[in-house]
């Protein structure tokens, strides 16, 4: 019942002061709403950054071929012809954590349909690749083991490729020209639009790799080999398991360099994503700069309240108030601003993340987790910096108070 009674007497004088209140207020809703928004930014910018990591593969550990030393002058990286078919079936039998080998031999391409014709890339590779990739077939089918047997001349073809060469027509069934070559098109991809570089990764082509190797530009080596591994804490391991077996099969000595790079996406946009969320968290440290701001002004307001009340608190206490009761009530009413200005500063937060998510086409994410830890710091704040003005109006005497003018 006294709780009950010292929260009407706290109630009824914030109201009786709406102007003070409201003002008083302002600060904690600002920096409430200030630290969710730029909460819900970075979570945004974060499921961006997994949406990239998911469509880079599933764990996707690749080699690449490396550079050659061509009488003392060393090309750059892709121009090494050390990896071979060979490399890559040793691979998927050596290393237990690898679940899916696929060789890549690519290129360049010109492709002509009708009177249509693009400047795109192609890629051999084996049936495996696409779940390597996660890339699925999204119309018709993927090729298969016996189309890469036979060097069949189908392919797949990308989004970009169906907008430009296709100009909308469906292109399953139809044959286009890459080069000298007819292929007939079995399969459309799922688009995965650019990737964190910028790149358009739906212009392209994926042909089998026999074809490519026999046909297309009849080469020997492979420019890289994509292996998925079980689990993302298994890259570690399966990066050093195959670095040793390469070494070993391409005969390099101890102090020889090696002919060939290994390379994993994660590894890459995990760097992105550590930077992202600390970024993060620097800009809401910073907004939570205006939540000790309206800390400070609640403070200065209860000060200014204790002394403007001060034969208030004289005739409570000379009909029977208690000094926890009057300390009571004056912290009781700094929560409540507190609380009160966290609950606009919430809403106004929300809204906020949606006008910015629409202005700037930015997906923004509300964290749970934030509008609850905004809660508790607004009550935090409220007990915190009304302390010492309800401490200091139950330390009044009494008798003073009442003389009090």
């Amino acid at each position: 019942m006294e709780i009950r009674s010292t929260l009407h007497v706290a109630m009824s004088a914030l109201a009786r002061n709406k102007l003070r209140t409201s003002l008083t207020m302002l600060g904690i809703t600002i920096g409430i709403a200030a630290v969710i928004c730029t909460v819900a930014i970075g979570n945004g910018g974060s499921q961006q950054i997994e949406e990239q990591l998911n469509n880079l593969g599933d764990n996707m550990v690749w080699v690449e071929a490396g550079g050659r030393n061509v009488q003392g002058v060393r090309t750059g990286n892709d121009a090494g012809k050390s990896l071979i078919l060979e490399d890559a079936d040793a691979i998927g039998r050596a290393v237990p954590q690898v679940k899916a080998v696929s060789p890549n031999a690519d290129g360049h391409t010109q492709i002509v349909y009708g009177n249509l014709n693009w400047s795109t890339t192609y890629r051999g590779v084996t049936p495996e690749y696409m779940d390597i990739a996660k890339w699925p077939v999204v119309e018709g089918s993927n090729f298969t083991k016996e189309d890469v047997e036979r060097l069949a001349n189908v392919c797949l073809v990308g989004q970009t490729i169906v907008k430009m060469v296709f100009n909308g027509e469906d292109p399953l069934g139809k044959t286009l020209r890459a080069g000298s070559l007819p292929f007939r098109v079995i399969g459309v991809l799922r688009g995965k639009g650019l990737n964190p570089y910028g790149r358009d990764q739906d212009d392209f082509i994926v042909v089998p790799i026999s074809t490519v190797m026999h046909k297309m530009n009849g080469q020997t080596w492979l420019d890289d080999i994509f292996t998925s591994v079980d689990t993302p804490d298994d890259i570690p391991v399966v990066k050093d398991q195959i670095t040793r077996l390469l070494r070993q099969r391409h005969r390099l000595l101890p102090d020889a360099p090696d002919d060939f790079n290994i390379r994993s996406p994660e590894a890459a946009l995990s760097a992105r994503k550590a930077t992202s969320e600390a970024f993060t968290f620097m800009l809401a440290s910073i907004a939570s700069v205006s939540l000790l701001v309206g800390g400070i002004g609640i403070m200065n307001i209860m000060l200014v309240s204790v002394t403007e009340r001060t034969r208030e608190i004289g005739v409570r206490m000379a009909i029977g108030a208690t000094e926890n009761d009057v300390q009571m009530q004056f912290l009781i009413e700094s929560v409540l601003v507190s609380l009160l200005g966290g609950g606009f500063g919430v809403i106004g937060g929300i809204f906020a993340s949606m006008g910015f998510a629409r202005a700037l086409d930015w997906k923004m994410s509300v964290s749970f987790g934030a509008i609850v830890i905004a809660g508790l710091f607004s009550i935090g704040i409220g007990v915190f910096f009304g302390y010492y003005p309800a401490k200091k109006a139950a330390a009044l005497d009494p008798i003073d108070a009442l003389r009090y003018e």
